[in-house]
């Protein structure tokens, strides 16, 4: 290539390099029917193969996350029953305290509780002496 080349001149060269590469394309030996027909039982078992894989991860994925699904149901049932035991301990604790107000309350009465008339009580002897 020289300075002085026209875009004729560049144009030409490209088309015949075009027709020298296109005569050696021609020139190439054809495959046979067996040939092909064995590349292409090739690439049909190796899309196979990658399909396989592709599921095979799919299946793995959907797995793991059914895997961390199940998990957190797990955690959240195990979260739950912790709740209840808790709210069944504190209702336990309060109906324990409630008994045992109640049973304080009876005693606290029971120890201000004026005797009966007919009972011993020094009511009536202090009214025979009058």
């Amino acid at each position: 290539m020289t300075y002085n080349d026209t875009f004729r001149d560049r144009a030409g060269r490209s088309a015949d390099a075009k027709k020298a590469l296109l005569e050696k394309l021609k020139a190439a030996p054809k495959l046979s029917e067996a040939e092909l027909a064995e590349r292409k039982a090739a690439r049909l078992a190796r899309e196979k193969a990658e399909e396989d894989a592709r599921a095979a991860k799919l299946a793995a994925i959907q797995a793991e996350k059914d895997a961390i699904e199940k998990a957190k149901a797990d955690a959240e049932a195990a979260k739950l029953a912790a709740q209840r035991e808790a709210e069944a301990q504190a209702a336990a604790k309060a109906a324990e305290k409630a008994e045992a107000a109640r049973a304080a309350k009876e005693k606290l009465a029971a120890s201000f509780m004026l005797p009966s008339k007919g009972s011993e009580s020094r009511y009536p002897a202090r009214k025979g002496k009058k």
